[in-house]
């Protein structure tokens, strides 16, 4: 697939950035550069929030009947759908993940996510209050404004969507700053939006490094709020940047995820597929991934040869292209050293292990799915967010162990329970903190259900109807009828 290089998109329109730079996007299964990405700086940021400015203060889209917008975003989920080849090809290229994955798996929750707040869009209102016979009093739930989008690199479509579809729905402008390593599916989307009848200025796409474009976004007094989904690091740089001008923030950060297996799991080879799938899905670089297994060690050994069997049949290393792929590859060379230096200091620290951990004889940045057993919570692999294929196995004795085990992280995002218990796994879930629990299932994902996380993974919710509260501010009115 031949590709032009990519200008910024401001106002409806392609435009150099102001330096004239670019930067190359590199396809990670082959190590080749796919096109050129327009590199903005400051002065981008300037001119696009002008743009956006104008389009929030001025601009038909804030003002728009709810039903106008709802028939919007159905556009654009039809468009969507409609290109769901070209736009999965193009996050498969830039991702390295496996075509089928994105066109069966993104896509399609992609659209769902569209739809859902199409849905939304003529449904937000506020409350009468009580304000005795004299008065009258209601609250309206109105757009924030301006809203800075810092997206990642593993999803990007779907992580971008979860945003751009609440968002809009509540009637803001969006500046969206994707990943420079995944920048393709933002350009087009933006594109395609454009098309369903999205006006001018209301969806703008920047690239450029983080350290400039995205901290100027962040600092700049006329954006509203920022909402980042990425590394708990960068979180931490965000808030320090956004509090002179106390920005509205909200967070989608790391996790380091539990996912626990009892002796009286209803079906062992179920979970030992899920949980295979939890941690090598999208090559391990998944926020919610199940990276610390705590099996109970009655079923130990039984329960991990189900689990190698899985890891080694289901997840095999290939071209992204192939339709038999299971895993691609890591998202560039940094990462992938980033991840093998884990994988070392797990060997050191004392953990066996089991698979995996080696860079096959091939072009591209891949990496075969590796499981620690006989694990401590205490040790590196087990504390750090590693967001690779690496699998902590830790076994445990009793339920008290297990959770405080399960809870001794600084992330708190997702967690998973197998059992077949209801009192136990009920029991749990409300001991464990963490935004989600997936009880006998993992990585189960809904655009109704609401995905964010306690501690350091963020705060804030996204997908779900809280997701607006996000988007929205909320106005009270008193009228004195005395």
């Amino acid at each position: 697939m031949e590709l032009k290089p990519f200008k910024l998109f401001i106002d409806g329109q392609w435009v150099e950035s102001a330096a004239g730079k670019y930067f190359e996007t590199v396809n990670p299964a082959t190590e080749e550069v796919i096109t050129e990405i327009a590199q903005g700086d400051a002065r981008d940021v300037e001119r696009v929030v002008v743009a956006a400015r104008r389009a929030f203060e001025s601009g038909p889209w804030p003002r728009l009947a709810g039903s106008a917008r709802r028939a919007v975003l159905e556009r654009m989920a039809t468009l969507l759908a409609e290109r769901t080849d070209e736009f999965a090809l193009l996050e498969t290229l830039d991702t390295g993940k496996p075509l089928l994955q994105s066109r069966t798996r993104d896509l399609p929750f992609a659209c769902e996510i569209l739809r859902y707040y199409a849905g939304w869009a003529d449904k937000i209102y506020g409350t009468s209050l009580p304000a005795g016979p004299q008065g009258v009093g209601y609250t309206l739930r109105e757009p924030v404004g301006v809203v800075g989008m810092i997206t990642p690199w593993n999803s990007p479509l779907v992580l971008s969507l979860m945003k751009i579809a609440a968002a809009l729905a509540a009637g803001n402008v969006l500046i969206h700053k994707p990943a420079s390593w995944t920048p393709l599916t933002a350009y087009r989307f933006a594109q395609l939006a454009l098309e369903a009848g999205l006006p001018p200025g209301v969806l703008n796409v920047i690239t450029g490094p983080g350290h400039t474009v995205g901290k100027a976004i962040v600092a700049h007094p006329q954006v509203d709020k920022i909402s980042f989904t990425g590394e708990t690091a960068t979180g931490r740089e965000i808030m320090r940047d956004g509090a002179d001008t106390l920005k509205r923030i909200s967070f989608e950060l790391g996790g380091k995820s539990p996912n626990i297996v009892f002796a009286d799991a209803p079906d062992l080879d179920a979970a030992a597929a899920l949980s295979a799938r939890g941690f090598c899905v999208n090559q391990g670089q998944i926020c919610w991934s199940g990276s610390r297994l705590f099996v109970e060690e009655s079923v130990h050994d039984r329960f991990i040869e189900k689990l190698l069997a899985r890891v080694k049949n289901d997840w095999k290393i290939g071209d992204p292209m192939d339709a038999n792929t299971g895993m691609g590859p890591l998202i560039s060379g940094s990462h992938l050293k980033h991840v093998q230096e884990y994988i070392v200091e797990g060997k050191k620290g004392g953990a066996e292990l089991l698979t995996g951990g080696e860079r096959p004889d091939r072009k591209g940045y891949f990496l075969t799915p590796a499981v620690f057993d006989n694990a401590d919570n205490r040790m590196k692999i087990a504390r750090e967010e590693i967001f690779g294929p690496v699998l902590t196995v830790i076994p445990f004795k009793t339920f008290e162990d297990v959770v405080a085990q399960a809870n001794d992280t600084c992330y708190g995002l997702a967690s998973g329970i197998w059992t077949s218990d209801i009192t136990k796994a009920h029991r749990l879930a409300r001991l464990l903190r963490a935004g989600s629990v997936w009880i006998n299932t993992y990585g189960a994902l809904n655009p109704a259900a609401p995905f964010g996380g306690f501690r350091q993974s963020g705060f804030g919710r996204e997908m779900g109807q809280e997701a607006l509260q996000l988007f929205t501010e909320v106005k009270t009115v008193w009228v004195n009828l005395a």
